[in-house]
């Protein structure tokens, strides 16, 4: 069981770089768990994606709608 307890407190906080508590993984504390909220929630974080192409390689692009109905 030792390994493990090394293992872990060799661990660093992903906001600020200090142990990581097992209560709060992968962060120190709640504020840093709320730092790394706040960032995803406010598009400070964002995971790319790739738009989507037809069989014939174009892209998809979305039609206005018809006014003349």
């Amino acid at each position: 069981m030792q390994s493990n307890e090394k293992s872990s407190a060799a661990k660093t906080c992903v906001i600020c770089g200090k142990p990581q508590d097992e209560k709060f993984r992968p962060f120190c504390s709640k504020r840093c768990a709320d730092v790394d909220l706040h960032r995803w929630l406010s598009g400070s974080y964002a995971i790319p994606v790739k738009e989507a192409e037809d069989e014939d390689g174009e892209r998809d692009i979305p039609k206005p709608p018809d006014d003349a109905a």
